[in-house]
């Protein structure tokens, strides 16, 4: 790595944890319902949102009730996207006339941005009308992320809750997500994003010709071009608050419409992890005790500095066959040096590695989605998940002493560990199985573009994303079919919902017990010791899971690279 990219690096992280803590400490006092600097402007649409919907916050929820809430409210979103989309050719807001979305990639999109997975296996900007991309898809990067945080906030009230039959109310959770939290970040970050040029805009595509022209598939030349514009900075604002992976344009935050600076590079990549991090912070406000918020982040960022510099270090070595070519890959004054394949130009090795190739930098980013998405992963569910693998060390340790285990006070007993593994087991479950599936079966097979082992890391990849609520994708695969549009909208499901059900009911039973002191044979959940031992658990118990699948994928690409 060179001192530049140690610079940077160090630099994000720095700035990423000045704004967690206080927005962490900002959004416990919204779940918990305190009074905070948008009280006094946003309190009266709050009361009006619930007369509207006959809401009554005072009524709290068990958990089953809870979990119904929250399935139902989904799969309405879910619905009414999947019937938008498949309508959008007759309705208003539409320049370029495009179609109805077909039946099979409706249906995969509407799973995809309902269960916060947001994959896009469609180029936005030809397939989705502006309506569709501002009522479909941006309003559930909004519900999708505050049903993660309303998640996440009852699991918390289960840990810090004594001897109570309640979590919370599902209704007020998601509407002070949406209203105080995602809102609020998502109208200043916008605002951010069209000060730097992202597009925001209503206008009809413009035709341009191109400086020279091309050639089209049907083999005759292209001399005209159209640029599609559209309402870019307030989707790409909560896409990257939502930790979503669906942008208006096919490429993403690549796109110079949706990425146009430095700085708006620099604010996209916060944006992705901050609430995210924060909501470590949430944490420990809402269980009294910051010091298990600040031993939970430091596990985070030390998984995700153990998977960023090795991933940076394989970029910036170049390809070695490029190299016995004669190509300069060494860093300096005009270039990045390195391997720039796939990467963002204008950004460099560094900021682009930053988003994810090399078999092994590619790798990387892989490994840290099969983990569940839990190093600042999904909103809420992120956090949710590093939980389960918090329950699940502190158990393996009270074996090791014979003691039964306790986490924040409460045992942790046959019930937990059964629901714990659930969430722990189900997506190494559905990745594996889908993958399989993908490989076997010749509509699978006709999907991928490049054959032998990176051909197969790109199907590994897809199923990893789709059942970690991630959304990014490995360049090469054509998942835009009936095959991949239902089996990776099966994998999102059961990524997003067999997880979320066994969480409510674990903090269900946890609401229930009373709370034991801590006595000379607690294991403390604050301190360094812990810390390990909750890596540990990660790595061990997350990742040899995928050890093997590895190998088959982007290990035997990379010693092919480097034994010629």
């Amino acid at each position: 790595m060179t001192a530049n990219s140690w610079t940077q690096l160090v630099i994000y992280l720095v700035v990423l944890t000045a704004l967690a803590v206080p927005l962490g400490r900002f959004m416990a006092r919204v779940l918990e319902g305190r009074p905070t600097g948008l009280s006094r402007l946003l309190a009266p649409l709050e009361r009006a949102l619930y007369r509207l919907a006959g809401v009554r916050p005072e009524q709290e929820m068990a958990w089953p009730r809870y979990a119904t809430a929250m399935l139902l409210f989904n799969a309405a979103g879910l619905l009414l996207l999947y019937v938008l989309q498949r309508l959008q050719g007759r309705l208003p807001l539409n320049p370029q006339h495009l179609p109805g979305v077909v039946a099979h990639l409706a249906f995969n999109t509407a799973v995809s941005f309902a269960t916060n997975t947001n994959w896009q296996s469609y180029a936005g900007e030809s397939t989705m009308s502006n309506l569709t991309q501002m009522l479909g898809l941006t309003v559930q990067n909004f519900l999708s992320a505050a049903t993660g945080i309303a998640i996440l906030a009852a699991l918390v009230r289960g840990l810090a809750r004594h001897s109570a039959a309640t979590l919370g109310n599902f209704w007020v959770d998601l509407t002070r997500s949406t209203l105080y939290i995602l809102l609020p970040l998502a109208l200043v970050l916008a605002l951010a994003l069209a000060s730097q040029g992202v597009v925001q805009s209503f206008h009809a595509p413009s035709q341009v010709t191109l400086v020279q022209p091309t050639v089209g598939p049907d083999h005759r030349p292209v001399t005209v071009q159209d640029i599609v514009v559209g309402p870019v900075a307030s989707q790409i604002a909560i896409k990257q608050l939502g930790t979503n992976g669906g942008g208006f344009y096919n490429v993403n935050s690549a796109h110079p419409f949706e990425n146009p600076t430095p700085l708006s590079n620099f604010l996209e990549l916060l944006a992705i992890l901050l609430v995210p991090a924060g909501l470590c912070f949430t944490f420990g406000e809402m269980v009294g005790d910051r010091r298990q918020a600040w031993a939970i982040f430091a596990a985070m960022a030390l998984l995700l500095l153990a998977f960023t510099i090795p991933c940076i270090r394989a970029e910036q070595a170049g390809n070695p066959r490029l190299t016995a070519l004669g190509v300069d890959a060494r860093p300096g004054a005009l270039q990045s040096g390195g391997n720039m394949e796939g990467k963002e130009a204008r950004f460099g090795i560094l900021n682009s590695a930053l988003w994810a190739f090399m078999p092994l930098g590619g790798m990387m980013p892989m490994v840290l989605i099969q983990l569940g998405e839990v190093v600042f992963g999904g909103v809420g569910s992120g956090l949710y998940g590093m939980l389960m693998f918090a329950i699940t060390a502190v158990f393996i340790s009270g074996l090791m002493v014979g003691r039964t285990p306790e986490y924040l006070g409460k045992k942790i007993e046959a019930f937990e560990m059964k629901m714990a593994s659930l969430v722990i087991l189900i997506p190494p479950i559905t990745v594996k199985l889908g993958t399989a599936i993908g490989v076997a079966a010749a509509a699978g097979r006709a999907g991928i573009l490049n054959p032998g082992p990176h051909g197969f890391s790109e199907v590994l990849y897809a199923f990893s994303s789709a059942s970690n609520n991630n959304g990014s994708a490995f360049a090469g695969i054509n998942a835009n079919t009936p095959f991949y549009s239902l089996l990776l909208g099966l994998a999102m499901l059961a990524g997003r919902y067999w997880l979320a059900i066994p969480t409510l009911a674990i903090a269900g039973s946890l609401a229930q017990k009373k709370r034991i002191p801590a006595g000379a044979g607690t294991l403390p959940t604050h301190t360094p010791l812990f810390v390990f031992l909750l890596i540990a658990t990660v790595l061990i118990v997350g990742a040899l899971a995928f050890f093997p699948a590895l190998a088959l994928g982007p290990v035997v690409e990379h010693l092919i690279v480097r034994g010629g």
